[in-house]
């Protein structure tokens, strides 16, 4: 980790749009979960639909399948909802999913009570 809050070069590189914000590190790269579980809110499993090996969580009841649906009904599993915005809503937490242009999911972040996202990136930190 970069003693200044934020990530090495090389990790801000994979991510290009990442150092023209204002992140900072906030937790130590762990391999115990990954940005869709951080987004839902859990630090201690590795969220995945697809799982040859059957070591990571998914969702009982949800296909499957990387896709935007069924990451929609995983987290609303969690009793999120749809929404049409990632404006703040005080008394409601927002989680955004990123996708590919052919729809299949790649990130996700969680939105914090004072309007700034959080997310996991992979098996490096949070910010």
């Amino acid at each position: 980790m970069a003693t200044d809050g934020r990530l090495e070069s090389y990790k801000e590189n994979k991510f290009p749009n990442l150092p023209h914000t204002e992140y900072f590190v906030t937790s130590k790269q762990s391999t115990s979960y990954n940005c869709f579980a951080w987004a839902a809110g859990e630090d201690d499993r590795w969220w995945s639909p697809i799982d040859p090996d059957n070591m990571y969580y998914w969702v009982e009841g949800v296909t499957a399948e990387l896709t935007m649906s069924a990451f929609i009904q995983a987290y609303q599993s969690l009793m999120f909802e749809l929404c049409d915005n990632s404006e703040l809503e005080v008394g409601f937490e927002k989680i955004a999913i990123y996708a590919t242009e052919d729809g299949e999911p790649t990130h996700a972040a969680r939105q914090l009570s004072n309007g700034k996202w959080t997310s996991k990136l992979g098996w490096w930190e949070d910010k």
